[in-house]
């Protein structure tokens, strides 16, 4: 047997095993009647509210009254506990309220300083850290990502010569060769096959499934095509490590959140005991069911607290921020507000680099775009910046820049279970209204 044989068929062994662990995931979550005590102890499936029992914090402001009905008639169609919005306009902060409730068991309201897990929205802070390095010299969009990491596989296994040719601009368009379509490496079974391969800790550390990663094979040749790949931003943020010589963590918020007055972001914690202070609490929507635990020998329980393990997805959806922080980020990047994070020819960059085409469907793919970890897309003389965020049972969040500047970010402590029908709603809704927008208000913060 020669050795592109044993490779193929080592693979093929792999691919099946993943796909026998996620089918014996799914079946044993049948059994719910071992769950039950779990459901209801960690976080259970918020009680429906009516539009008019939603509470409601913040600051009212009379010209922007419809982001108020609009948020609080969402809620309680999409089973939405609590949430937030937040917009910018001409560079100040115009408008900053929570809805809802940060606990349902408490009755605590939310408020426009909690934190909420914003899941894929966190690619944006990532890319623009890596722009930053960038622009001070220490990386460029043609670096070769895998040399530069020189990170060691699992003992023996052959490595896909195409990865030493994936560039820091392939992670950021989402073209590296990955098709996380079916096998997503951030997680389960995936994650459980990078602890065992290489004797890990499991649940596996991020930079453990880049390391598993180097053992298989590329769905495609890099610059290629564009498909959504969470673990492309895993790569991003162990170059980041590897330049800055920090955890990838402390180096974005000594050299990118602190220089612009944000202090309350951080990479949340998987577990309810690890709710950071000022944290909401997440809830599945009506009728979730519980899954297995990452961590070994926990139970099932709520996919909010245990489906996945946070800090492995930092660089691609573990940071919680509130709203009004991630409006005040995107402000920064071209010194709307503050010192600008980026230069102006980087920004250029960012909002026009084309992607390749794509060819799979799921979040994230698009027939063709624009936008280095943003999702960018020419509207008149400008571009509109956005990117959206979910998680299982956890949160659903997004973030908008407008052409002339205007911002908006809502967060929510939940995901409903059709999220597309979710994001397709509110996401044109508040379009519309930030569109047909004329007389805003006057306030600074």
């Amino acid at each position: 047997m020669n050795q592109a044989t044993r490779r193929t068929r080592s693979l093929a062994i792999d691919r099946r095993r993943a796909l026998q662990l996620a089918a014996a995931g799914a079946g044993l979550a049948a059994l719910l009647n071992r769950t039950a005590a779990a459901q209801t102890d960690a976080s259970p499936a918020a009680s429906p509210v009516a539009a008019g029992e939603v509470p409601v914090s913040g600051e009212a402001v009379a010209e922007l009254a419809d982001f108020d009905a609009l948020m609080t008639g969402m809620m309680p169609k999409w089973d939405l506990p609590g949430g937030q919005l937040a917009i910018a306009h001409e560079g100040q902060l115009v408008y900053n309220r929570g809805f809802g409730h940060a606990s349902v068991e408490n009755q605590e309201a939310v408020t426009p300083d909690m934190t909420f897990r914003i899941a894929s929205v966190s690619k944006t802070i990532t890319a623009v850290a890596i722009l930053g390095l960038v622009d001070a010299g220490e990386l460029a969009l043609d670096t070769l990502a895998f040399p530069l990491l020189a990170l060691e596989g699992p003992s023996g296994a052959l490595r896909d010569p195409r990865l030493d040719t994936i560039t820091i601009e392939h992670l950021l368009v989402h073209s590296g060769g990955w098709n996380s379509v079916a096998f997503d490496p951030q997680n389960v079974p995936m994650t459980l096959l990078a602890s065992q391969a290489l004797q890990a800790e499991n649940p596996a550390e991020a930079e453990t499934i880049v390391r598993y990663m180097l053992s298989q094979p590329l769905d495609f040749d890099p610059g290629s095509l564009s498909v959504y790949s969470n673990f492309g931003f895993n790569v991003l943020g162990r170059v980041i490590e590897q330049v800055s010589g920090q955890p990838y963590e402390d180096y974005v918020k000594t050299q990118v959140l602190a220089p612009i007055g944000i202090t309350t972001m951080a990479i949340g914690g998987t577990t309810l005991a690890e709710r950071m202070s000022g944290e909401v609490r997440y809830y599945g929507s009506p009728g979730e069911r519980p899954r297995e635990s990452v961590f070994p020998g926990d139970d099932f329980g709520p996919p909010a607290y245990g489906a996945f393990y946070l800090r492995s997805l930092d660089a691609h959806g573990g940071w919680i921020a509130t709203a009004a922080d991630l409006v005040r980020f995107t402000l920064a990047i071209d010194g709307k507000l503050g010192p600008a994070l980026l230069t102006p020819e980087t920004v250029t960059a960012m909002e026009t680099t084309p992607r390749p085409p794509s060819e799979a469907s799921g979040a994230g793919n698009v027939e063709g775009g624009f936008g280095l970890g943003w999702n960018s897309v020419p509207v008149g003389d400008g571009h509109e910046w956005s990117h959206a965020g979910a998680l299982i049972g956890s949160t659903s969040a997004w973030l908008v820049r407008k052409p002339g500047g205007t911002v908006a970010a809502f967060t929510f402590n939940s995901q409903p279970q059709d999220a597309g029908g979710f994001f397709g709603d509110i996401i044109s809704a508040i379009q519309e209204l930030l569109n047909g927008t004329t007389a805003w208000p006057a306030m600074t913060g």
